[in-house]
């Protein structure tokens, strides 16, 4: 029992903070042709000012964000200036999150691999002292020695570019700029990949001000669905409309979520919007988001009163099955499979369609929330930790645990379905330990993965994970009681395997080992303790 580790407790996973939806620009080429001009035009600006702020580094402050605004303010607009400007704010302070996390997996690396380095070749791993194991062989460990050399190397220069304040940041995405040097092997001429380059780099995107006409005086939409632009003071001439404004030819019909779009932009609320061209289809797509208001998160008791729907994630399927407020299994188990190979707008659009049926299928069963487990991968994906299994390495690299919560959480919170997270550890093993076996019948083969999402469940209502059992009886009458004690959530050890007792597995005491044992009085004798009064004989009078 010293082995297992403290079990995090459940809870309810806050709703969305933020809503963004997308519609399809139907532009001509002359609206196409201003829309490339403008965005690539802006774009240039947005470079040379995350430049500008690169340099700056730590040393950036208010009066610095402020030079930097009026700036460009003389080369575009002032509305324009400010969406520039913190677009390469949040651009730096991403790519400093992102500096800082790349240089504690280096320290992280380093520590590992200098830890088994020290340790004999073969050395098993000692949990107890917190060893961990030695490397198989002399070429492992030698490989492992330059290894540690480069990563060291790689974790000075990270620490210098922190203290500096200086991050690397390519506009248009670091990937299209060396598929530049490899063109045949992306199967990209050069005018294609000319495209991608400048549709990546162009800037059109504002941000909304309530308050303001329809929430946005950048880039407006109207509740018609017009959408126009306000041109840079250099471009002021392709205005055909009022006060230096484009008006496109196409118009804006939000289909999700359409009716609360309309109801922010006819109450002035503050939109934002972003429009890209998508080279490889050959379309132009608006989006608009804005933020919400922050909702009390549901109490747990309250999003477990009808029961919930334990989930189990895996790299092919959702294992789901309805568990009632006891902890108990109704219906069948649920499997929702996806394919995670291919594109990312197809493995999107998979995971999509499985949440989906997910939901669907907690609507049905009355249930008002969906449990699933608090997984976390990032410190499983080193090489220390799987080096020779490339195979769960792969497996972990791919499962895509950050996006499955976000799309869920998303998708519940527009059902009013809550999502309780519980702590992972041991799901599958207790699941599959106590679950499996009892619930597989002739007529279902109950998988390790739908005996895992009743740990889930279990867990996330409160119930220890193993069965309702109890010990055997001393004999065939009912002294022993009903066999159905539960365990309380605030008993001790209540998530644990049961210890396992040794003897023989008929339960029967060994020879010479039972409880009276050495007592001289348990032999056929009047007067025992233990014999009952009405048996004992009444010695005879000698009188008589």
């Amino acid at each position: 029992m010293g082995g297992l580790r403290e079990l995090a407790a459940s809870f309810v996973v806050p709703g969305p903070a933020g809503v963004a939806i997308r519609d399809r620009l139907r532009v001509s080429e002359s609206d196409a042709a201003v829309l490339r001009e403008v965005g690539m035009f802006l774009g240039s600006l947005a470079a040379g000012d995350l430049a500008e702020r690169s340099r700056q580094g730590v040393a950036h402050d208010a009066a610095s964000w402020a030079v930097r605004k009026r700036e460009l303010t003389g080369k575009s607009s002032a509305r324009w200036a400010g969406s520039i400007t913190k677009a390469t704010h949040d651009q730096w302070a991403l790519a400093r999150r992102g500096q800082a996390a790349h240089r504690d997996w280096l320290r992280t690396q380093v520590a590992a691999i200098e830890a088994r380095l020290v340790r004999p070749l073969g050395a098993k791993a000692d949990k107890l002292q917190g060893l961990p194991r030695g490397y198989a062989s002399r070429a492992e460990w030698h490989a492992k020695a330059r290894r540690l050399q480069a990563l060291k190397a790689r974790l000075e220069a990270v620490e210098a570019d922190w203290a500096a304040g200086r991050v690397h940041v390519v506009r248009g995405g670091k990937r299209l700029a060396n598929t530049r040097h490899r063109l045949e092997a992306a199967r990209l001429s050069e005018q294609q990949w000319r495209q991608r380059w400048q549709a990546a780099r162009m800037f059109l995107a504002a941000d909304g001000e309530s308050g303001k006409r329809f929430g946005n005086e950048t880039i407006r939409v109207t509740d018609t669905g017009q959408l126009s632009l306000k041109l840079p003071a250099p471009l002021a001439h392709l205005a055909n409309a009022p006060h230096g404004r484009y008006v496109l030819d196409a118009t804006v019909g939000f289909q999700h979520r359409g009716q609360e779009w309309r109801d922010r932009i006819t109450t002035n609320r503050a939109v934002a919007y972003r429009i890209h061209h998508d080279t490889v289809r050959g379309r132009w797509y608006v989006t608009a988001s804005w933020q919400r208001a922050a909702t009390p998160v549901l109490p747990l008791q309250a999003a477990l009163a009808a029961g919930v729907v334990g989930v189990d994630m895996n790299d092919d399927h959702l294992a789901a099955w309805q568990l009632d407020v006891h902890g108990n299994p109704v219906g069948e188990p649920q499997r929702y499979f996806y394919d995670l190979s291919g594109s990312a707008d197809h493995r999107d659009a998979q995971i999509r369609h499985a949440l989906s049926r997910l939901l669907h299928y907690t609507q049905r069963c009355g249930a008002a929330a969906i449990a699933i487990e608090d997984l976390d991968f990032a410190a499983e994906k080193s090489r220390e930790k799987h080096g020779r299994n490339k195979r769960i390495r792969r497996l972990i690299s791919r499962f895509p645990t950050a996006l499955l919560k976000a799309r869920l959480i998303s998708m519940a919170g527009e059902q009013d379905i809550a999502v309780v997270a519980v702590d992972p550890a041991y799901t599958s093993r207790w699941g599959a330990q106590h679950w499996q076996k009892p619930l597989t019948t002739p007529r279902r083969k109950t998988s390790r993965h739908d005996a895992a999402s009743i740990a889930v469940g279990r867990r996330a209502l409160g119930h220890p994970i193993r069965r309702r059992t109890a010990p055997p009886p001393q004999h065939r009458s009912d002294a022993a009681g009903h066999r159905i004690v539960q365990a309380r959530p605030e008993t001790r050890w209540r998530e644990e395997t049961r210890p396992h007792l040794p003897g023989p597995r008929t339960g029967c005491a060994p020879p010479g080992g039972g409880a009276k044992a050495g007592d001289q009085r348990a032999q056929h004798r009047s007067g025992h303790a233990t014999e009952h009064g009405s048996w004992h004989q009444d010695s005879l009078p000698l009188g008589l």
